[in-house]
């Protein structure tokens, strides 16, 4: 009897983690948290830039702050061994030479032209991510898997529509005005962030109930916190923004668009924590 109770605890154990280390998969999940740092740098240099350009010159500093946090992602994306994939690698090699060519022309360029361009290379990142879950996941276990596409295709493209919003938000602000193709914008990016938001919620809580002692039970905190001040920011921008923002401030609406940011970012790294845990086996 006895030695059916522990052959049994065993293989509860065994079910829980696997056997042997994933090597590839920790790797991975180094790779993309290098690729989750670069999202986030330049989508705070694009808004602060744009910011910047509509007259508000305490910008500055942080912009250059970011400017090198991007250089240092990639520089850590290029020390790992994914970069040895040639597809990655040469959709990363693009991406750093066009932001190095953007970074070095941003401060004369029109505040729209500048946002825009941004915009292009942030959804450039945005395809390496979803390359990386793709041509990257043949030697990961099921949740790594499972997570890296949750983290790569559902909540960086969450955080670029937020930084979007807050960053043509706070330039809107900054100016004092709107005009009706901004307004087309904006509109878009709710529609699209209401998407993702629902998205998120249910495919994170199929993730949890499969993989419920892997991941860390503070998720659930960030994950409420997250819908409630997506719809707190949306109403905001959709009552106030969209109407020229008189009355707020702009690096106030930054601030609240970043906050919320920090607890997406919070939900993939809790992600990524389940993918290195995951990977770590008995062997």
């Amino acid at each position: 009897m006895r030695i059916f109770l522990v052959l049994a605890m065993l293989l509860f154990t065994l079910e829980a983690k696997s056997l042997f280390s994933n090597g590839d998969q920790a790797n991975n999940a180094k790779y993309i948290n290098a690729l989750k740092d670069l999202v986030i740098s330049t989508q705070k240099t694009r808004g602060l830039t744009n910011s910047y350009l509509n007259g508000n010159e305490s910008a500055l500093l942080l912009i250059h702050g970011n400017r090198k946090s991007m250089k240092n992602a990639i520089g850590e994306m290029e020390a790992l061994p994914l970069s040895s994939n040639p597809i990655i690698r040469d959709r990363a090699t693009s991406v750093s030479r066009a932001l190095i060519k953007l970074n070095n022309k941003a401060f004369k360029m029109e505040p729209s032209l500048a946002f825009s361009g941004y915009t292009e290379q942030i959804e450039q990142i945005l395809m390496l991510a979803q390359t990386v879950s793709k041509q990257g996941s043949d030697g990961l276990n099921p949740l790594g898997k499972e997570a890296s596409v949750i983290m790569m295709e559902v909540i960086l493209p969450l955080t670029e529509q937020i930084g979007k919003m807050r960053g043509m938000g706070s330039g809107i602000i900054a100016k004092g005005k709107i005009t009706k193709e901004q307004k087309v914008v904006m509109g878009a990016m709710l529609s699209e962030i209401d998407e993702l938001k629902s998205k998120l919620q249910i495919e994170m809580k199929v993730a949890m109930s499969k993989y419920s002692e892997t991941y860390d039970s503070s998720i659930n905190n960030y994950l409420s916190s997250a819908s409630k001040d997506i719809s707190t920011y949306e109403g905001l921008t959709k009552t106030k923004v969209i109407s020229g923002g008189a009355g707020l401030d702009s690096s106030e609406y930054f601030e609240q668009g970043t906050d919320i940011i920090s607890t997406l970012i919070s939900i993939f790294n809790l992600n990524n924590k389940a993918i290195v845990k995951d990977s770590e086996g008995w062997l």
